[in-house]
């Protein structure tokens, strides 16, 4: 199918590039920016004035529930979801049911996402049999089986020598290592530690549960030469630990969660579940340092966190429900939201979601061949096309996700995507 972007402002934080002019596409390929091949007849024009025309977005964090869980989510629901946010790549972990820990599960994934036409779902691989941290599992498998990493996902892994084998492993072979820095026993608790969880009568989670982690991480680093991608930083301390890996020349890169982004302890109101999640929201000062780092780039990605909860899991007491919030339909919003910032910029907001997390893939042999993140002659129409001044307030029920819970409820966002296309298909068109 031959489609024409026309009359849009078109930005790829990748190249610089940003200005008004057409975008032709066939055949799954960007065929023409700014000069339109001569010969070009389209089957469907697009009218973007006023809108603008990105890359689409790449999410590293989005559970998709499937298989397992489909009480809570459905790959259709998901990636339905995922498209009208604009998000036309993602990363999901490997904690389903059974675990993604042989390459047939990932390939059966793989192959049942393909079919639904809507946004590329690039799997991580357990880094363990059953994430129960004793036996590696086979990464070299996993690999050609389309994983783009290894992880544990939200399971501690409490022995450090297995650990260390692990990233020798993933060394040797050139893979990623994807951890979320959280020491078990400290992290047992349901909110972030400090006088506001000691006056609700919450388990605290202290700083320490995230910076004893990351000291462990990199020293392995040191000695095993890995590639590791911190998933969801949440605390200003963890960052200066960061950034000093990074000064050192460590390969690591990290992101941070919409939810850790833009709220804190205090959202959590009077007990509310939809703020119960992982990590937990922390201090003021820790979500004014996140969104410093995410500027200045030592955090790479803004990622959605997005995890599809059911009714009977959210709506119990706060220590007892279910963590997690969707996700997928605010990515962008809220990323435009903290564009607003007079240090950061739209080209930044849009850079964490597109360039910066395809450039944490890219050397992915799964991920190299899309060309994700960019927008250029001969690579894929992956296409976000939105409306920067369209605002709308989060409605739970009108959600695509399965999972209709967003601490986020009641808010008024800026931007409105109206059509995603991923290779070239039109995946999302907005009903006007």
């Amino acid at each position: 199918m031959k489609i024409l972007i026309q009359g849009g402002r078109v930005i790829d934080p990748a190249s610089s590039f940003d200005e008004t002019c057409d975008v032709a596409i066939a055949a799954g390929r960007i065929v023409g920016i700014r000069q339109v091949p001569a010969d070009f007849a389209p089957n469907k024009v697009i009218h973007a004035n006023g809108c603008i025309v990105a890359p689409g977005l790449v999410d590293l964090a989005a559970r998709l529930r499937e298989p397992g869980h489909e009480h809570e989510g459905m790959l259709a629901s998901e990636l339905a979801a995922a498209v009208a946010g604009g998000v036309t790549s993602l990363v999901c972990p490997p904690d389903t049911d059974p675990v993604l820990d042989e390459p047939g599960l990932v390939e059966m994934l793989r192959i049942r996402a393909e079919k639904l036409h809507q946004a590329r779902v690039f799997p991580l691989g357990a880094l363990t049999r059953e994430l129960s941290g004793e036996v590696l599992t086979e990464m070299v498998q996993l690999t050609e089986a389309g994983c783009v990493g290894f992880s544990q996902a939200e399971v501690p892994l409490v022995n450090t020598q297995v650990l260390q084998r692990a990233m020798q492993y993933a060394s040797t072979f050139g893979y990623s290592v994807w951890l979320r820095p959280q020491e078990l026993y400290l992290g047992r608790g349901v909110a972030a530690s400090g006088p506001l969880a000691t006056r609700m009568g919450l388990a605290g989670v202290p700083v320490a549960a995230e910076t004893i982690s990351l000291h462990i991480i990199f020293e392995l680093m040191k000695s095993t030469g890995a590639r590791v991608h911190l998933c969801r930083l949440s605390s200003a301390a963890g960052l200066e630990l960061v950034r000093r890996a990074k000064h050192e020349g460590l390969d690591v890169t990290c992101d941070v969660s919409i939810n850790s982004l833009h709220l804190t302890e205090n959202d959590i109101g009077y007990f509310d579940s939809r703020a119960r999640l992982n990590p937990p929201l922390r201090q003021q000062r820790d979500r004014e340092a996140l969104g410093r780092a995410l500027a200045d780039s030592t955090i790479d990605a803004l990622v959605s966190d997005h995890t599809p909860v059911d009714e009977d899991a959210k709506t119990l007491p706060f220590a007892e429900a279910e963590p997690g919030a969707t996700g997928l339909e605010l990515l962008l919003s809220l990323a435009l939201k903290w564009g607003l910032a007079p240090d950061v910029g739209l080209k930044r907001a849009l850079a964490v979601l597109t360039s910066e997390p395809a450039r944490v893939l890219g050397r992915s042999p799964a991920a190299l061949q899309t060309g994700m993140g960019r927008l250029y002659e001969g690579g894929a129409a992956d296409v976000c096309v939105f409306d920067p001044e369209a605002e709308w307030v989060v409605a739970p029920t009108s959600l695509r996700s399965q999972g209709k819970h967003t601490p986020f409820s009641g808010y008024a966002l800026p931007g409105r995507v109206r059509y995603t296309l991923v290779g070239g298909h039109l995946a999302y068109e907005a009903a006007h």
